[in-house]
């Protein structure tokens, strides 16, 4: 496809620069009122409303607040653009945006810079879109809010719900320490042991009760000797959440939450299986009942598409990102591995001025810090102008579509 008629990528990724540039006093407010009023999974009320807010104040978009989920949104823009013909296909680019925090630690990873990257990256692309009256591709463009990734899973209840079915391909960004264009996030389902014994008293007549903990302890240690057989990659992690009453009481009920993790998402069965065996075996040796649940949504690994990583890359270093070699593994999970399953997309990761670490004090204040600014719409503008070489590049949609479900054959 020849963009002669509408001017060259080159000065529309221009012009994105400039909308997004136009449009950073508004971006760098939302990211603030995100950040100050950290939310926790499902319960990101006012993150929502802000964003509604935002996207309803700017002209052309169709705000769906309370999208499938109470904290989720829905905004679109068009179809614009096409050929006029009744059979022009719409391509529908998405973009995410989350914004849950962590608990005692707010926007520890940054999420209101996710959020503000997914609305400034749309902006962008809209702008560019819009100010082109003959162009030839039907663009459609989505923005989706995203509650709970750091607990439970809100894509995922959105993916069951068919919030992805007719995009073609999807983009958002996660803060980091660096700039890189992938990195291999993991497979992950969290557990939760329960063990019923029978209270007794411990130094009276111990030999009445049935020993919960005795049964939680055994199942740790079962783990922790299971870890000599897993593979290099597999991770298995856990605490006890509840360990008794006092010293005197056999304890009747024990507790212990774990998260399985793989690099694949066909191997979680198999270390739940081991696993399992593991909580199984310490409440037959002890004679507990045991209850083994999965409470969230399973999170799968990130499917790579190189296509877009490498659009990605070359317009990043054009606004002087600099990109290191992928690291052949991240113990990290999201729940845009799912989304990575139903719809070819991207899930690059952006330096925001600090080499502070995710999920402590220090990444929070440089999450709300002005020096992010900077960095957060440089990404921004990276994934637009990635949107723009799929609209308009000869055959590329149909390259990212392509290698996608070739990915997918390999994950099988």
């Amino acid at each position: 496809m020849t963009m002669s008629s509408v001017g060259s990528t080159q000065k529309m990724k221009l012009d994105i620069v400039s909308v997004i540039d136009e449009a950073k006093i508004k971006l760098q407010t939302l990211s603030q009122e995100i950040w100050s009023c950290p939310e926790l999974a499902y319960q990101e009320k006012q993150s929502h409303d802000a964003l509604v807010h935002f996207f309803s104040n700017e002209s052309g978009w169709a705000v769906e607040s309370n999208f499938i989920l109470a904290t989720a949104f829905r905004a679109t823009w068009g179809p614009f653009g096409g050929k006029g013909k009744e059979d022009d296909k719409t391509v529908n680019v998405g973009f995410l945006c989350e914004y849950d925090a962590l608990p005692g630690i707010g926007h520890a990873c940054g999420h209101n810079l996710i959020a503000e990257v997914g609305a400034a990256a749309s902006l962008g692309l809209k702008g560019v879109i819009e100010g082109e009256p003959n162009c030839p591709v039907r663009v459609k463009i989505t923005v989706l809010g995203t509650p709970a990734e750091e607990d439970g899973g809100g894509k995922v209840d959105l993916i069951l719900a068919g919030a992805f079915k007719d995009m073609d391909v999807v983009f958002m960004a996660h803060p980091a320490q660096e700039d890189a264009s992938f990195s291999p996030c993991i497979a992950i389902t969290d557990c939760t042991v329960k063990y019923h014994g029978k209270a007794s008293h411990a130094a009276a007549y111990p030999w009445e009760g049935i020993n919960a903990l005795d049964a939680a302890v055994l199942a740790y240690n079962n783990l922790a000797v299971l870890r000599q057989q897993l593979k290099p990659e597999w991770r298995l992690h856990g605490i006890i959440k509840h360990g008794g009453e006092k010293p005197n009481i056999i304890p009747n009920y024990t507790e212990l939450e774990f998260y399985l993790r793989t690099p694949m998402f066909k191997d979680l069965s198999e270390l739940k299986a081991k696993a399992e065996a593991c909580f199984k075996s310490a409440a037959l040796a002890t004679g507990c009942q045991v209850e083994i649940t999965y409470p969230n949504h399973a999170y799968s690994n990130i499917l790579r598409n190189t296509t877009l990583e490498n659009l990605y890359k070359e317009n990043g270093k054009a606004l002087g990102m600099e990109f290191k070699e992928v690291p052949n593994h991240f113990a990290g999970s999201t729940d845009f591995g799912n989304v990575s399953f139903v719809v070819p997309g991207i899930h690059p990761f952006f330096y925001i001025g600090s080499q502070a670490l995710n999920h402590t004090a220090q990444y929070t204040e440089a999450a709300g810090a002005e020096k992010a600014q900077t960095y957060t719409l440089r990404t921004a503008k990276a994934l637009a102008m990635t949107a723009v070489d799929v609209l308009f590049g000869a055959d590329t949609l149909q390259n990212v579509k392509d290698e996608f479900a070739r990915a997918k054959l390999k994950q099988e």
